[in-house]
């Protein structure tokens, strides 16, 4: 009686000090909550706490667009069940990259007879399920899916080919040659396609494009307007597209807008009709996006391309040539409206390709670079990589002429790439005297050898090394606050296992060649603490980072960062910010991917154990030659970090070691992560091409391979 009471006369006299439950909010307030949980949550979780909940969780406008694209957790069980539950109200459905489910939870989606948007690409069916799917689908009009070996469009049912036929957005994966759908598809607006065929079968013979030869004839686009095509390493890849291509010799499509063709290499294959393409596009004045490989494209061409017309995204990467009809285009009125571009890549556009004796023409001008940012203004995408920049100044003069400088006044950038020598200041004393002392033969045999190593790294200690100066960077860093992905990579990175870029090394500056790249250090890394909303992070190549402190200021401070990747950092011949690493990897609380690369790392108990404070952690990457893994340590730390999905080593070691502990970390940790994908593999061993390839897309273009994603127009980004 005397507590009822007390709590009368407390909610009499504190009336604001009442709380209130979650089920006092409006519906509106929990609609637009529950749009931020995930849909097996939501409806196996959330749904269940209370009628009110039930009936929100189950209302129309969350049931409308769904996505279980990222639900790893979700087995066979769950998704059918949500399935049954979907299949009335959704009208635009992803699955893309669900790879683990199974046939007959994918045969469920004929229930959605409502779905006008489908993605189920990385998901794996075959020619009879799909046919069954679609011929259900009477109101689909965008579909993506993978072409994968032993598909037959003969397999399709009537009326799967009278849906293809209504369809108006096309994107397909071809694993195969082939043309997959596309001859059904007569009303196409958007062909959107990715092409990532083998040269050599498991068997080692080569792969030819007979059977494309022998389909039907392509239908002739009469309706594209976006066509998107993007290629892994390959002479078949080539030969399949100008397949897909040979109709835009005889007919360009009218309403065509947006052409992006993305090509690895440096001598990708001719096409003879992009002069005449390039003419159409410039001619209808409605050009969105463009992207070409260098062969297909010169001055005059590009020229014709742009005249007239207000693109969002331009692509130039690896095209020398045109670098200087690309800023006389845009900065003396060549496109109708400069303002409107928002993403541009002008990656490996220098003027003489990977010379030892550039000239200041060759390097980027901070000059024309700014001027680029007073016509351009809205730029939010940047790619600057394989270029060159020397600031010949000393530190301390000033930065009105540094690079930097000029990118500073890009006030809407979000991301940006960069190579490490725009960001130095110039060569420090011992620099020069190194580059430029030839010492006497007489004293060569005398003199003694330098100290291999670096004083004992502290973790609160001074991060900034002596000769170093960022005074350049830091006018970027504070004219860019609001950067959310950073790419920094030296001009001789070449990693160890690429993706979609060659790795030869001819097509590379070899390592050191640029002494000013050099002079980017610890002091630069930890001035990315002037970044609190990065991202994405991705620093490779930089061999001035000595200690590795800068990696632990900067992540002190940049709290929200999810993906760091660390490529060949300090020396190569030994690891010397390993103390550093691990500090830092305690601090990245929010991270859920970690790429590292490094000739000699050492996976031991001590990485694993600073990796597990990584509690969000999905996709782990670990690549070094003559690397040490600790299996035991592994195994804990997979224990630890229930979220990991994506667990993949390249390291030194056996095959037999690496097969067994792959066996042990699948047999343990599968049944409870359905979609769990465990790599463990030498990275010299001869089968790793294979091995690789076994690998889910949807895994590879996320994080296992390096590859610069800034500045990629949005159909043809990798995430």
């Amino acid at each position: 009686m005397d507590r009822q009471i007390i709590q009368a006369v407390f909610d009499e006299d504190t009336m604001s000090s009442t709380s209130v439950g979650i089920s006092d909010l409006s519906d509106e307030v929990l609609l637009c909550v529950l749009r931020h949980v995930p849909v097996c949550d939501r409806l196996l979780n959330v749904a269940n706490v209370c009628h009110k909940l039930h009936r929100l969780c189950h209302d129309k406008t969350l049931l409308t667009n769904v996505s279980l694209s990222e639900e790893y957790l979700a087995d066979d069980l769950y998704v059918r069940h949500i399935l049954r539950q979907l299949a009335v109200h959704v009208q635009s459905l992803s699955l893309n990259g669900c790879y683990w489910l199974s046939g007959a939870t994918m045969e469920l989606l004929a229930r959605c007879k409502g779905v006008m948007h489908l993605d189920i690409t990385g998901c794996r069916i075959t020619s009879v399920r799909l046919s069954r799917i679609l011929s259900s689908l009477s109101l689909l009009s965008s579909f993506a899916f993978d072409v994968t070996p032993g598909f037959d469009s003969a397999h399709l049912s009537s009326n799967a080919v009278d849906t293809l036929s209504r369809l108006s957005e096309l994107r397909q994966t071809l694993l195969t040659p082939s043309y997959g759908v596309v001859p059904c598809c007569a009303q196409l607006r958007k062909l959107m396609l990715q092409f990532d065929i083998s040269d050599v079968t498991r068997e080692g013979r080569g792969v030819c494009c007979q059977l494309m030869m022998g389909q039907s004839s392509m239908p002739h686009y009469q309706q594209l307007e976006e066509f998107t095509a993007r290629l892994a390493p390959g002479e078949v890849n080539q030969t399949s597209l100008l397949l897909y291509l040979a109709v835009f010799s005889i007919h360009i499509p009218k309403h065509l807008r947006v052409f992006l063709v993305s090509i690895p290499g440096q001598t990708p294959a001719y096409w003879p009709a992009a002069p005449s393409l390039a003419q159409s596009l410039g001619q209808r004045g409605d050009l969105e996006a463009l992207q070409l490989p260098r062969s297909w494209l010169d001055s005059l061409s590009l020229k014709r391309a742009l005249q007239g017309n207000s693109p969002q995204h331009l692509s130039f990467s690896r095209c020398p040539a045109l670098w200087p009809q690309v800023f006389q285009s845009l900065l003396e009125g060549g496109v109708g409206d400069n303002t409107q571009l928002t993403s541009l890549n002008l990656s490996g556009i220098n003027k003489v390709l990977y010379s030892e004796c550039r000239s200041v023409e060759d390097q980027l001008d901070p000059v024309i670079m700014s001027q680029l940012a007073v016509c351009c203004p809205k730029i939010k995408h940047l790619n600057l990589m394989h270029r060159h920049y020397h600031h010949e100044n000393s530190p301390g003069l000033g930065g009105e002429t540094h690079l930097c400088a000029s990118l500073a006044k890009f006030a809407h950038i979000r991301s940006l790439t960069l190579p490490a020598c725009s960001l130095s200041d110039g060569l420090s004393r011992h620099e020069v005297s190194t580059n430029n002392t030839s010492p006497s033969a007489l004293f060569l045999g005398l003199k003694k050898a330098p100290r291999v190593g670096h004083q004992n790294y502290k973790p609160d200690s001074n991060s900034n090394v002596s000769g170093d100066s960022t005074s350049g960077f830091a006018l970027l860093l504070a004219g860019c606050p609001f950067l959310e992905t950073l790419e920094i990579i030296g001009p001789g990175f070449v990693s160890a296992l690429p993706r979609l870029e060659p790795c030869p090394r001819a097509s590379v500056e070899p390592r050191g060649m640029c002494a000013w790249a050099r002079g980017v250090g610890d002091a630069h890394l930890a001035a990315l603490e002037a970044l609190p909303r990065l991202h994405r992070l991705t620093l490779a190549g930089l061999p001035g980072v000595l200690r590795g402190t800068g990696l632990v200021q900067l992540t002190r401070h940049c709290s929200d960062l999810r993906v760091l990747s660390l490529a060949n950092m300090g020396s190569l011949k030994t690891m010397n910010y390993a103390p550093a690493l691990l500090d830092t990897l305690k601090q990245c609380k929010q991270l859920q991917e970690l790429r590292l690369e490094q000739p000699y790392l050492n996976a031991n108990v001590s990485f694993f154990e600073a990796l597990s404070c990584c509690s969000r952690l999905q996709r782990l990457c670990l690549i070094s030659r003559n690397g040490t893994l600790d299996p035991v340590a592994s195994e804990t730390f997979m224990e630890r970090c229930c979220q990991v999905i994506m667990c993949h080593m390249f390291m030194g070691g056996t095959l037999v070691a690496c097969r067994t502990l792959q066996k042990t970390l699948l047999d343990r940790f599968l049944e409870e992560r359905p979609a769990l994908s465990v790599v463990i593999y030498p990275l010299q061993h001869e089968d790793l091409p294979t091995v690789i390839r076994d690998i889910p897309l949807t895994l590879l273009d996320r994080i296992t391979l390096f590859q610069s994603h800034v500045a990629q127009p949005p159909h043809l980004s990798p995430m």
